[in-house]
């Protein structure tokens, strides 16, 4: 067999999908020539299926003493993706599925009447409606029964099998909305996702904070260590870099007199793709005047077991054959009493890069070319530190060199106010008492500038309009940052970033 030749097993798989799809384009131009449009303009629905299951299932039990009266004058007309078929040839029983739930529907060639040959043209994924009685068969199913039925719309691929499910990742992540149909479970978690979104949401509107958007397309994309994607705006002739953070355009608005204000928003870096990581995700960032970072972590104690309760229904959810318990009050711990308790150090002894690369050494850790005292540092915490804080845990007072936006803190110069929330052995916030020193804030993005010139491409750049901003004054202020993502995947027990981002960021395929 030459390389050109494609596997047997693949090729008699594309022939049968080719025929199958050929077979419902034959059924699709018979409906035509009978007169039935295949992809009509509407409905005449007037209950979702999980309304009309409610309405007869209350119905029945408000005439529990008379069976014979419980679905008098229960007649609806419900639409759905039909998920099963049984056709008996004088009779046929159908499941319909919309987003409401599923639903019977029981047709017979004598109450169809000339509908009926519609029935022999239907395939599995169509979408129909049905109009009748509510009933209750003899085997306890709630159904439809039919007196009239009406194509919606023809599919021409065969859906999934749902019975086993989609399993093939590639599929599910490429093609969602074939997971969905298949994946009763993902459609689950993905829902949460939004559930969550809002009620994130509910919870800063009424904590009296406003919610406000900022540019996508900024001259500097600032605001955190990240490599920003490139692009070029037509109408002013100018280069531009999608935003990888909310920060500096939010705090302009501290600037201007607004004390609370946050936004949810899809931020972009241009970088890795794993599991934790997407190169497009959602943040949440909130600034809030007269607080610090003490405020934050406040704040954060009481959002988080809220939202659980909201969308789980517990403060405590299962994480990778474990519990997380989002109950206040969360640990805290400093970074110097972390590193000490997990590596036995103090990390302040190791001040120059050859001293951090030699104890990086020493603990097992790589090293990354070229890097920093910052990012070998970092390092150090990402493998040694991070996953012993499965418990939501506060982790303060970072050191300043990789944190070019906090305040110091009052007790030593070399650290700042500023601390990670990590979950489940991963950072789900970052919050700082923002820096609102212009003359400080200036020397650090010029230290920053110096890094970028050395090769560092995800060190902060200079943003002069920021600088201005914050030289007409900012009070003392508590910033926060938390991916929204990784909350969903927390919160449902997702172990990829896939499962709960409708549409992740995949490797094209060749045709």
């Amino acid at each position: 067999m030459s390389e050109s030749e494609p596997e047997p097993n693949v090729e008699a798989a594309a022939g049968g999908l080719r025929s199958l799809i050929n077979e419902r384009l034959a059924k699709t131009a018979e409906l035509r020539v009978a007169g039935i449009d295949p992809f009509p303009p509407r409905t005449a629905r007037t209950h979702s299926i999980g309304a009309a299951r409610a309405i007869f299932e209350q119905h029945e039990a408000d005439h529990a003493d008379d069976r014979n009266d419980a679905a008098q004058g229960l007649t609806v007309t419900v639409a759905g993706r039909i998920s099963a078929i049984r056709n008996m040839g004088r009779i046929a029983f159908l499941d319909l599925t919309d987003d409401s739930g599923q639903i019977q529907v029981l047709a017979s060639r004598r109450a169809l009447g000339d509908q009926w040959p519609l029935l022999e043209q239907l395939d599995l994924g169509d979408f129909l409606e049905a109009s009748g009685p509510l009933i209750r068969t003899r085997l306890g199913e709630v159904s439809v029964q039919a007196d009239s039925v009406g194509m919606l719309g023809k599919s021409l691929r065969p859906p999934p099998e749902k019975f086993h499910g989609l399993t093939d990742i590639e599929i599910r992540y490429r093609q969602r909305y074939l997971d969905l149909i298949a994946n009763d479970e993902a459609k689950d978690v993905l829902r949460k996702r939004s559930q969550i979104v809002s009620a994130m949401r509910r919870f800063m509107d009424e904590r009296g904070f406003l919610e406000v958007e900022t540019p996508v397309l900024q001259r500097e994309a600032g605001g955190a260590a990240a490599r920003p994607f490139l692009t070029h705006l037509n109408a002013l002739d100018e280069p531009r870099q999608l935003r990888i953070a909310l920060e500096l355009h939010l705090k302009r608005l501290i600037v201007g007199g607004f004390d609370k204000v946050y936004e949810i928003g899809r931020v972009f870096r241009n970088e890795g793709i794993g599991n934790r990581w997407n190169p497009e995700f959602t943040m949440l960032e909130s600034y809030e005047a007269y607080t610090d970072y003490h405020g934050v972590a406040n704040m954060l104690e009481a959002a988080l077991p809220r939202i659980a309760l909201d969308v789980t229904g517990l403060t405590t959810v299962p994480w990778r054959g474990d519990e997380i318990d989002f109950t206040a009050p969360f640990r805290r711990i400093t970074m110097v009493e972390a590193v000490q308790e997990f590596v036995g150090v103090d990390f302040r002894d190791f001040p120059t890069v050859d001293a951090m690369e030699g104890l990086l050494r020493e603990c097992g850790v790589a090293i990354p070319p070229d890097a920093g005292w910052g990012k070998l540092f970092d390092e150090l915490v990402s493998e040694r530190v991070e996953p012993n804080l499965q418990q939501p845990t506060f982790l303060l007072d970072y050191p300043l060199a990789i944190s070019p936006l906090a305040k110091k803190t009052e007790y030593d110069e070399t650290l700042v106010e500023r601390f990670e929330l990590f979950v489940g052995g991963w950072e789900l916030a970052n919050a700082y008492t923002e820096l609102n020193d212009p003359v400080d804030q200036r020397g650090r993005f010029e230290e920053q500038v110096q890094l970028k010139a050395a090769g560092d491409d995800e060190a902060e750049q200079m943003d002069e309009d920021f600088l201005i901003a914050l030289e007409h004054g900012m009070p003392p202020t508590g910033g926060l940052g938390m991916g929204m993502d990784r909350l969903a995947m927390l919160l449902t027990n997702s172990p990829s970033i896939r499962d709960v981002i409708l549409f992740p960021q995949m490797r094209k395929l060749d045709d």
